[in-house]
């Protein structure tokens, strides 16, 4: 009889946020995929997880996915976690779920931990409408993508790294105009969370003079 495949978000900071039912999936499956087993060997060790583990990640995913299917047809029942918040968002996670549904194969996601869900209630923004486009392009249709959806009506959520935001707030502000809201979270459920508010311009210089550290949500008011 085939096994399952189990998509587990694990926490994005505080290791309280890892839920009951999490836990007791991670300690019953038969193995575990992770992002990066380093990372997730400390939460695993956290909560005295004794599952074995394998990697997964955007650098192998093509080439293991195949294997892991065979694996849970045999029987075996797997859970892929990333280093944090749920796979799939943002993280590997979608070639293996794609190769689940074709083979037949139950797949089933727990509830639990993604930044920007968080991010966008605490933002003031309007939250009943929104659309989430991940991380920006690098380098090449970054601008054409901002320009894109600088005619969006909905509150637009993106992730982005501590080294790329305030050249990202000054395209903002050069395409969506200065006086655009945006609301900025970061270090989101750890010790120095925080959640800056205010136009594009204001946030801009309110971390123009201070190096900040953390993964990201920008949140950016639509038209």
């Amino acid at each position: 009889m085939s096994g399952k495949l189990f998509l587990v978000p694990t926490p994005i900071g505080n290791l309280e946020d890892l839920t009951f039912r999490g836990l007791r999936i991670l300690k019953e499956v038969d193995l575990i995929l992770a992002e990066d087993t380093r990372t997730s060997g400390k939460l695993c060790k956290h909560y005295n997880i004794e599952t074995p583990m394998q990697s997964f990640h955007l650098h192998n995913e093509h080439q293991k996915t195949e294997h892991f299917i065979n694996e849970i047809v045999n029987g075996k029942n797997l859970a892929l976690i990333t280093d944090a918040g749920t796979p799939g968002i943002s993280d590997p996670g979608y070639l293996l779920v794609k190769s689940c549904i074709e083979n037949s194969i139950v797949v089933e996601c727990l509830p639990g931990a993604t930044a920007f869900v968080p991010a966008l209630v605490v933002s003031g923004l309007p939250s009943h409408e929104f659309l989430f486009v991940g991380f920006l392009p690098q380098k090449k249709g970054r601008q054409t993508k901002l320009e894109k959806l600088s005619k969006e009506e909905r509150t637009v959520v993106m992730y982005e790294s501590p080294h790329k935001i305030l050249s990202t707030l000054e395209q903002i502000m050069k395409i969506f105009g200065a006086e655009r809201k945006v609301s900025l979270s970061r270090e989101i459920s750890k010790l120095y969370e925080e959640t800056i508010r205010g136009t594009a311009e204001e946030v801009f210089k309110q971390i123009s003079d201070k190096p900040i550290k953390g993964e990201i949500v920008l949140l950016i008011e639509g038209l």
